[in-house]
């Protein structure tokens, strides 16, 4: 993870969700209340507005900008999660992490998030894409697998009945959805991949 391009990451990122946008409005339109793929828009239009700036920065200072951007601009409980998610990334990773030290920062982020949620794995939130993925990093997959992995764990969700968040208001009502914060986690971490590791 040596030299990461900061710029052309958050251009992905907010290319990625903006392009996602819409796909996140209906799947939150359907367990939710139809905001979220705006709201994470924002936030990243917000991310992307600071390119220059944040590109300057050590990586770790960059991550806990980005994350603080996103707490003040996404709203709803998205801005938080995601937000907590980057930041506790900037506070554990080193400025040229290697596989293990992301491996462990990824491992404290997530839990972060969990905390901050007061949720766990298995209650359809962004949580079940990013333990999954957190475990694909530990054991040494490539960037495409890992990408993989998130999509395929945001498909899993779609059984699952919501016990966190507001779709656990609808009970029984929300299984067979896709929940919205999983396919924006799946989305992330694509984006993160394929700047890390581009495609050939």
């Amino acid at each position: 993870m040596t030299g990461i391009d900061l710029k052309a990451l958050i251009t992905e990122l907010a290319d990625t969700i903006a392009a996602h946008a819409d796909e996140l409005t209906a799947l939150d339109r359907a367990i939710g209340d139809g905001d979220h793929g705006l709201n994470m828009k924002r936030g990243f239009e917000a991310v992307r507005a600071e390119t220059a700036a944040l590109a300057e920065k050590p990586l770790p200072e960059a991550l806990k900008a980005i994350g603080t951007k996103l707490v003040m601009t996404v709203g709803g409980a998205s801005g938080p999660l995601f937000g907590t998610l980057f930041m506790t990334l900037g506070k554990e990773l080193p400025a040229e992490p290697d596989r293990a030290e992301l491996a462990a920062a990824l491992a404290k982020s997530i839990d972060a998030v969990a905390a901050r949620g007061k949720s766990q794995a298995g209650q359809k939130t962004m949580l079940d894409v990013l333990y999954p993925v957190q475990c694909a990093v530990a054991e040494g997959k490539s960037a495409d697998e890992v990408a993989a992995a998130a999509d395929a764990a945001a498909e899993a969700t779609k059984p699952m009945k919501a016990i966190r968040g507001r779709a656990s208001f609808l009970g029984d009502r929300s299984i067979g959805h896709m929940d919205p914060g999983a396919r924006s986690a799946a989305l992330i971490t694509r984006a993160i991949a394929e700047t890390l590791e581009p495609s050939a």
